[in-house]
């Protein structure tokens, strides 16, 4: 397989159809991150972002809250450049393996979004934040 480079000229196509969108049109994707293999976040992308994501070599998701495209790291500069794109065998989720710029994924400024881990003890979820809020 050959590394990934984006293509500013990639038009929709059959190959779209590979992908099982839901109903609305939508497929989860997973960020990883390149090299650590950590699992940054979950998103949402419609056939309008992966063709973006495919085009830019950044991520580019879709946003439910807002109805839009959401270029990652806009607004915060944590962008996401994209090192691999990988479909699942049932084709309904996405990977991304991602080199994230900063090291912060998450909104909250976290390294990855999946900070809240069980506690079987007490049954309940724990803030392992850096910050612990």
């Amino acid at each position: 397989m050959s590394p990934f480079t984006p293509n500013p000229n990639i038009e929709a196509g059959p190959w779209l159809d590979a992908v099982s969108w839901n109903e609305q049109g939508l497929v989860p994707v997973i960020a990883q991150e390149f090299g650590s293999k950590d699992i940054l976040m979950m998103a949402w992308m419609n056939r309008d972002a992966l063709l973006a994501t495919l085009r830019l070599g950044e991520a580019v998701y879709w946003t439910r809250s807002r109805q839009k495209l959401w270029h990652k790291g806009e607004e915060s500069g944590h962008t996401q450049t994209v090192k691999d794109v990988r479909l699942d065998c049932d084709g309904d989720t996405i990977l991304l393996v991602v080199e994230q710029k900063d090291g912060i994924a998450c909104h909250t400024g976290e390294h990855s979004c999946f900070f809240q881990g069980w506690d079987c003890a007490t049954t309940s979820w724990l803030d392992e934040s850096k910050s612990q809020k």
